[in-house]
């Protein structure tokens, strides 16, 4: 049986699941929400996940709510010890990038976007300089690092990927920060990539 995932195309936090789901060959059913229409913050989908968002994971008794939260999901239950390992230390490093995914990101190239693109009431001028923030140290460590967790792909990449892939709908260019072009790249790269528009 797939699993049910109430999904936005053009959403970032959507995306990661249909990627992290695409790269471990598991089957999404895909219910697009209506979200111009407030779907999400009306029944069914209210019930679902009372803070009114997307993405929402169902597997059978399962609802989860958070992109990062249904990346953790999916992998512990699909990926074995590759996308989310159980050793400490490495759970941790993947973890530190899960909340810069929900942070920083979130706040930076994330907030750039939804202010250019649709129109959200952000200061835009503050997301860009997170964003810029953020980049740059990421981009130092992209330059010694081929992953941002590990030294192989994780939940950490898909996670803070999209938004950053994305960034330019937002004021976000990439052209200052090659390492972080390179590793999306990489991401691009592996079997089972899909991509979202824009991206």
């Amino acid at each position: 049986m797939a699993l049910t995932l109430y999904d936005l195309e053009v959403s970032g936090n959507c995306y990661k699941v249909r990627l992290l789901s695409s790269l471990l060959g598991i089957p999404l059913e895909l219910k697009p929400v209506d979200f111009m229409a407030g779907a999400h913050k009306q029944s069914p989908l209210i019930e679902l996940n009372p803070f009114g968002e997307v993405p929402i994971l169902v597997d059978g008794d399962v609802i989860l709510r958070d992109s990062q939260a249904i990346l953790i999901y999916i992998a512990r239950k699909w990926g074995g010890e590759a996308w989310l390992p159980t050793d400490a230390a490495s759970m941790a490093r993947v973890a530190q990038w899960l909340f810069v995914a929900g942070n920083e990101i979130a706040r930076g190239p994330n907030d750039a976007r939804l202010h250019d693109k649709f129109g959200y009431k952000l200061d835009a001028m503050l997301a860009r300089q997170k964003a810029a923030r953020i980049l740059t140290l990421m981009n130092t460590h992209l330059t010694s690092h081929t992953w941002l967790a590990l030294e192989r792909p994780t939940i950490a990449d898909i996670a803070c990927m999209p938004y950053i892939g994305i960034g330019h709908e937002g004021g976000v260019p990439l052209d200052a920060y090659p390492a972080v072009s390179a590793w999306i790249a990489r991401i691009k790269a592996l079997t089972g990539f899909i991509s979202m528009p824009a991206l």
